[in-house]
């Protein structure tokens, strides 16, 4: 079962990097900065060089190669994860993050920065701009915190051997 969220993760990783093809190559956002789509939507280019939603900005060459190597580890570990994952929950929660991390660090490695378009606000409230790879991996760690509080415990389990647990 943990294949599919190998597949899950390949999904979300083509269809970011289609969407960001799209945005950068086809449209051409950078050149317009911006296209209204709905009262509530546009697309915004922002070429995002730090942590996620613009945090610790990363403002040179070293901190962008650290900040991508440090992605990258962590979906290694996300992805060695996913390998010992058996609930069907968790796997495409893991598999949500690793396609997004992944396709945010193919952006890094090409661009320097992330490459974030997705808009939405109300009136005067504007939400951050971010990409797909960013809704997935967002997606992604929302279904593993509900699993975790909201998911019953292995102590309230009945024990296996018939006795009663101690914890």
């Amino acid at each position: 079962m943990p294949n599919r969220g190998y597949m899950l993760a390949g999904v979300v990783l083509v269809l970011d990097q289609i969407s960001k093809y799209w945005v950068m190559n086809v449209i051409r956002l950078p050149d317009s900065g911006g296209m209204d789509v709905l009262a509530f939507f546009r697309l915004t280019f922002v070429g995002n060089a730090g942590v996620s939603m613009g945090l610790l900005p990363a403002g040179s060459d070293l901190a962008r190669w650290l900040l991508t190597f440090v992605t990258a580890g962590i979906a290694l570990a996300v992805a060695f994860w996913l390998r010992r994952e058996k609930h069907v929950v968790d796997i495409a929660a893991l598999g949500l993050v690793l396609g997004g991390a992944i396709g945010n660090i193919i952006d890094r490695v090409r661009f320097g920065y992330v490459v974030d378009f997705l808009h939405f606000f109300w009136q005067q409230y504007s939400f951050y701009v971010f990409n797909l790879a960013d809704a997935a991996i967002t997606l992604g760690v929302i279904l593993l915190l509900a699993r975790a509080v909201f998911a019953p415990s292995d102590s309230a389990k009945p024990a296996t051997d018939g006795k009663a647990n101690d914890a």
